[in-house]
């Protein structure tokens, strides 16, 4: 009868050893640590690692075979995930004891980019997804998804919009000024027909015209034109040119006085000599600001929104700043 060690050398018992331990049932003092924590080596922590994905894959594997009674799927899929859990506390271990992160919480995503369900908590494998009552949920959360994204696709597009849907670029071209204008003209004109049947004023009495401000601009930058009309008509009637003068001269004079002793110079409310837009509103603010010390004309212009582009850009800036801090723990921000 042949000695322990002449046994141990034999093609037999080697071949036995190699596949026990490939089924992790190895020799009592070679065989994995049921407690992660318990082993304080890196080395061994990897070790035991890649032995139970190799399990874990064998096992996937073994899943898919058709000729497995719904009993022997439901318990390999227990076994898959139990696996699945002893693989995460050695990972954790790994961490612990300064090795390489292998722990990705990296969504898996189909073919259109959705995230797969059942990739959170308990999994399911192979068969284990054709199995009576697993089917009817994934159903449940494949149209309870479906009903999801079309609910945000109906909603996605009123996201992301830029000023002109908000109605800021309304006014540029000067159409929806002047449609207004016209429809205030003519409820003036409906106003001033009551106006003259409750007064019995007689009806070949002209219409006056609106009273309007001196800020009142067209989009050209220029005033209307029955406000310079009235005015001009006004200074040829006036009975006392004195009157008339004074008048005049305390309206021109007093925001003058009032800008110079600011030192700020006097707006100009029309637009001419070629002024812009910006620079029409620069100067009412700056008038604005010389009544008000606390106030700078910065704080009085209006704000400047941003393009669709520069939306664009800074969301995707604060998406790859997402990114980084994500998989390089914000050492690149």
């Amino acid at each position: 009868m042949a000695r322990n060690e002449e046994k141990a050398q034999s093609m037999l018992y080697r071949f036995r050893e190699a596949q026990a331990a490939e089924l992790g049932l190895g020799t009592r003092s070679d065989r994995r640590p049921k407690m992660a924590s318990s082993c304080k080596s890196l080395r061994d922590c990897e070790r035991w690692r890649g032995e139970i994905l190799r399990e874990i894959s064998r096992k996937v594997s073994k899943i898919q075979d058709t000729g497995l009674t719904d009993y022997e799927v439901r318990d390999l899929n227990d076994e898959i995930n139990k696996l699945m859990r002893e693989k995460r506390h050695w990972e954790n271990q790994i961490v612990a004891l300064g090795g390489a992160n292998y722990r990705r919480n990296v969504a898996m995503v189909d073919d259109d980019g959705k995230e797969v369900p059942g990739t959170k908590g308990y999994k399911y494998f192979g068969r284990a997804k054709d199995l009576p009552g697993v089917r009817e949920l994934f159903q449940s959360k494949k149209r309870e998804e479906d009903e999801e994204n079309q609910a945000q696709t109906y909603y996605k597009k009123f996201t992301n919009q830029g000023p002109a849907y908000f109605g800021d670029l309304d006014e540029q071209d000067g159409s929806l000024l002047e449609f207004e204008r016209k429809a205030e003209e003519e409820e003036w004109e409906d106003a001033y027909s009551h106006l003259r049947k409750v007064l019995n004023i007689p009806a070949d009495t002209p219409t006056p015209p609106i009273p309007r401000g001196p800020s009142a601009l067209q989009p050209n930058g220029h005033t209307n034109g029955d406000t310079s009309s009235r005015s001009s008509d006004s200074k040829r009637k006036a009975p006392d040119g004195d009157v008339e003068m004074n008048s005049s001269d305390s309206s021109s004079e007093d925001p003058s006085k009032k800008s110079k002793r600011d030192g700020v110079p006097p707006p100009q409310l029309n637009g001419e000599n070629g002024a812009s837009p910006e620079d029409v509103m620069l100067a009412h603010a700056r008038a604005t600001a010389a009544y008000i010390p606390f106030l700078s004309p910065e704080y009085l212009l209006q704000p400047k929104l941003p393009t669709r582009d520069e939306m664009e850009q800074f969301l995707l800036e604060l998406r790859k700043k997402a990114l980084v801090e994500e998989y390089f723990g914000g050492e690149g921000a």
